[in-house]
């Protein structure tokens, strides 16, 4: 892996915590994500489970980790499976971890290869009350294709038919919504190679530049600061192309005049950052992309202070949505009457901005947790207010990334965001 070597006690003392959290006679299982086919014998990169990362720090396919908490046998309480290598797999597809290796990376001692996990198994099974099984349960997925989670618990069901199961997501989730301190610095470094990131691309965008050029731009910066590449797909959208969410296509020439919305951020060491700057393609905001930026920032500056223990995002929305309207009226998108008939079913807002401004960030760009959770110390979230006036070609989205503490702490705060700040780079 390109990142540094992370202190295995952060995986100890996160599978401490889940082990505290279950019942003495419980079976834990997590299998590693599947290499996923690209074409007839190339793999898409791979990409760990998230919680199995949160458990191991083990980044390599063909892996399992078990907790049987209240087992008999003690060296049998916590188990990696993993991947017994051999001369063919080391000529084609490069090392392996050894078992040491394993061990180093988690702390796990008891490490034993996948040809031997069936039999474990049913050990494992005989003295299991409640086996709680891993499945990824994030409210917007829908997925087609099934996870090694996925077809190790219809086979676990079968096979034992008679065990109670349960599901291993709820506890996980309220475990990983909040990051001990080694996360939140790995999340912080993220932000930071992602700064470096924007800090060259301003110094590279002007007019006649193609979006996929500043793509690039990023993606050499972050591959240079040993991030693995984005933690999720760019957008890169100048004119009206900054007024399309996802915009992904990054394939037109950025103009003279227009407005350029970079949605971005680094991933180290499977955690993510999640930026977004709007700037101007010729390097100054004219006098109305100005006034439209302004207002965008003082939102995100004044709904920073939401960000404390107590709230959680539904409330983060639906304040910043009132005071969105008011910078909405002072910008000549509707008026202070046109707000007291609008319909309730469809607010005036909507029409500009059409999305929520907070979710939780993580080993998940959406990190586990709902609209609905609690905020506490500990919890790294976005905030990303925006504008979209279509019928002008405006598109403006201003994205930090926030830690829960006793007052907010700003991971992003380095990151340039200041209309002076950004045209002064842009001329250098």
């Amino acid at each position: 892996m390109k990142y540094e070597t992370i202190n295995p006690k952060l995986f100890k003392k996160n599978r401490d915590k889940l082990k505290a959290m279950l019942p003495a006679d419980s079976l834990v299982v997590i299998n590693a994500n599947d290499e996923q086919l690209r074409t007839g014998d190339q793999f898409y990169p791979f990409r760990q489970n998230s919680d199995l990362f949160y458990l191991t720090g083990l980044d390599q396919e063909k892996c399992i980790l078990t907790l049987c908490p209240g087992h008999s046998n003690p060296k049998l309480r916590e188990i990696v499976f993993t991947l017994q290598s051999n001369d063919l797999i080391n000529t084609w597809q490069g090392h392996k971890y050894s078992k040491e290796e394993v061990t180093d990376i988690s702390g796990v001692e008891k490490i034993l290869w996948l040809d031997d996990f069936e039999m474990i198994l049913r050990d494992l099974m005989s003295e299991a009350g409640t086996v709680y099984l891993n499945q990824n349960e994030y409210i917007k997925l829908s997925k087609e294709v099934q996870s090694r989670d996925d077809r190790f618990a219809s086979a676990t069901k079968e096979q034992f038919p008679l065990h109670q199961y349960a599901r291993l997501a709820p506890i996980i989730t309220e475990l990983r919504n909040i990051k001990e301190p080694e996360e939140i610095a790995l999340i912080q470094k993220a932000c930071d190679i992602t700064e470096k990131a924007f800090r060259r691309v301003c110094g590279f965008v002007k007019p006649g530049v193609m979006e996929y050029e500043i793509e690039a731009e990023m993606t050499h910066e972050f591959i240079r600061n040993r991030a693995t590449g984005h933690a999720y797909q760019p957008i890169v959208g100048s004119g009206n192309n900054a007024l399309v969410l996802h915009y992904i296509t990054n394939n037109h020439e950025c103009k003279d005049g227009d407005l350029l919305l970079m949605d971005f951020g680094a991933e180290y060491a499977n955690y993510a950052a999640d930026c977004t700057r709007t700037i101007p393609v010729n390097g100054k905001f004219s006098p109305r992309q100005k006034a439209c930026y302004e207002a965008v920032l003082r939102i995100q500056k004044m709904a920073t202070s939401l960000f404390v223990p107590g709230n959680f995002v539904d409330k983060v929305n639906k304040e910043v949505f009132k005071m969105m309207e008011k910078e909405m009226i002072g910008l000549g998108l509707f008026t202070v009457d046109d707000l007291k008939n609008q319909d309730a079913q469809k607010p005036l807002y909507a029409k500009y901005l059409m999305h929520g401004v907070t979710h939780p960030i993580g080993l998940d760009v959406h990190d586990v947790g709902s609209k609905y959770t609690e905020f506490k110390k500990g919890m790294v979230l976005t905030l990303e207010p925006a504008i979209y006036i279509a019928e002008e070609n405006i598109g403006i989205r201003i994205e930090n990334d926030i830690m829960i503490d006793g007052m907010p702490v700003d991971l992003m705060k380095n990151i340039p965001r200041e209309v002076e700040e950004i045209e002064g780079m842009m001329r250098k």
